[in-house]
């Protein structure tokens, strides 16, 4: 039987998946999904990562059931597993979308082409995202985004024929037996299209509302936030259905909804950004490893201090703030964007630890790790893309503007529920005697700070800041832009002109 294969990647849906629609087009379709053990024993996968993905799984495939299709999900590294399959089953052509992912991903994608090109199989991959391939600078980037995600979704097919799979696949293995950390957060989001749509008409009918003002800080930010960003790593849903329901909702509210307007809009501009900061990765590969701007190396790389490391990622830095995120994240598997800023500052400035460690760690603690968001942003908030203000955030200063009160860090830190107010920002300076009659205890219940704070960041800012008036740093500047800069104000998709401010300009939250 001719036929081809539909290769899903990070793309589990049927709803707007132009690799599925292109194949269908031509017969029945072979729908194959990869579990690919070097991938998941890659630095930046952890166990919550897979089994989301099982979970995406299984309502994918009851979509594809119910429309009279099978999907496929083996065990087994690409290259190998369509070497096995063209032998037992010879197929025509291979569909899937474009993927942007960590440098395994990529090295396996050319690895693919390698063996498409030896079999005489054409390989039609679909565009992912805003993000486009080959692009030689950022001149025309903004008008390929609008024109992308104006374009109409394409349907979910009402009917899928199939083709069986030539041998029986025994089941999929476990977390351990692909070297994954058995622990993962227990209060992480499930996976699966049926749940994504939920949490987005949620979000748009409703939590919205809260958008401006309240994806800050972390206590509203849980809400506030659209918390649509893992569902968009998986594809469970596309960007473009997401945008497109964005304008709809947009339409459909009256003036007096003025507020409520401004958080739509506002979400719909942090999705352009969403794509802009994963081109990044799409254009250079390179800056999953490498300094952005390549005067910046040796910055920190031979200072690395263990001791730091440690105590940031056992939220023992003994700042209540920063401990308080890093235990959120353990449990929960996600933070808002203001606070995983602060904790990459947190480690790159006072910690002064190099950002490739601090990645692939956090990479791990986010479910929604996003790896062209991931370390376009690890290096912008360490200060080593060359064109970025740096942004140094005050992990007592964050405390105090957005939880001024202490319900996060005593949500987080049971502690810190015993620390009386006044104390609350600095309370490794509580007199003894308070400690005592509180009964929590500086060393023992609460952490010390590690170092001091004001004098570690001032010398961590001499240091970046001696860097960048290098003339050579300097000058080697207009490259680094020319290839990764933006070029236009964001716009909605209606055209209107959106000029957020600049501290928002770089933010992702969903």
């Amino acid at each position: 039987m001719s036929y081809s294969v539909v290769w899903f990647k990070r793309d589990l849906r049927l709803s707007d998946h132009a690799a599925l629609t292109q194949a269908l087009g031509q017969g029945p379709v072979l729908c194959l999904y990869h579990v690919e053990p070097s991938l998941w024993r890659s630095a930046d996968a952890a166990t919550q990562h897979y089994h989301f993905l099982l979970e995406s799984l299984r309502d994918l495939y009851l979509e594809i059931k119910r429309r009279g299709g099978v999907l496929h999900v083996v065990a087994g590294e690409a290259v190998d597993v369509f070497d096995k399959l063209y032998a037992l089953k010879p197929f025509h052509s291979l569909y899937s979308h474009q993927e942007t992912g960590n440098a395994l991903s990529y090295t396996r994608d050319r690895a693919v082409a390698s063996w498409c090109r030896l079999h005489a199989i054409p390989w039609r991959q679909s565009q992912q995202f805003g993000v486009t391939r080959g692009l030689k600078d950022r001149d025309l980037w903004k008008d390929l985004w609008d024109q992308y995600v104006g374009q109409p979704c394409l349907p979910a097919p009402a009917v899928i024929p199939w083709v069986d799979l030539p041998w029986r696949e025994p089941a999929l293995p476990k977390a351990a037996a692909l070297g994954l950390d058995v622990a993962e957060p227990s209060q992480r989001q499930r996976g699966g299209r049926t749940l994504a749509l939920e949490v987005l008409n949620s979000f748009l009918n409703d939590r919205s509302q809260q958008y401006r003002g309240g994806i800050s800080s972390p206590l509203s930010a849980p809400t506030a936030c659209s918390r649509l960003s893992a569902y968009l790593t998986f594809g469970c849903l596309s960007l473009r259905e997401i945008v497109q329901a964005t304008s709809l909702q947009l339409k459909a509210l009256s003036p007096a909804q003025a507020w409520h307007k401004k958080g739509l809009t506002a979400f719909i501009s942090r999705l352009y950004w969403h794509c802009h900061f994963i081109q990044k990765l799409e254009s250079e590969p390179e800056i999953e490893f490498q300094n952005m701007h390549r005067g910046y190396d040796g910055l920190r790389e031979n200072d690395w201090n263990p001791a730091h490391f440690e105590a940031l990622k056992a939220g023992q830095t003994g700042w209540p703030m920063v401990d308080a995120c890093v235990e959120m994240l353990r449990e929960t598997g996600w933070l808002n964007f203001r606070m995983r800023a602060m904790l990459v500052s947190t480690a790159a400035y006072p910690l002064w630890l190099d950002w490739r460690p601090v990645g692939h760690w956090l990479a791990r603690q986010f479910l929604d790790y996003e790896p062209g968001i991931h370390w376009s942003q690890l290096q912008m908030q360490s200060g080593t893309t060359g064109i970025n203000i740096p942004r140094i955030y005050n992990p007592i200063k964050q405390a105090q503007d957005h939880d001024p009160n202490g319900v996060f860090v005593r949500r987080w830190l049971p502690a810190m529920r015993r620390v009386p107010d006044t104390w609350l920002l600095e309370p490794w300076k509580m007199p003894h005697s308070l400690q005592t009659q509180h009964n929590v205890y500086v060393g023992t219940d609460l952490s010390v700070p590690i170092i001091e704070l004001e004098a570690s960041t001032r010398a961590a800012k001499e240091k970046l800041y001696a860097l960048r008036a290098q003339t050579e740093v300097r000058s080697a500047k207009r490259a680094v832009v020319q290839k990764h800069g933006s070029r236009k104000r964001m716009t909605t998709v209606k055209q209107k002109p959106v000029s957020a401010p600049a501290s928002q300009q770089q933010t992702l939250d969903f």
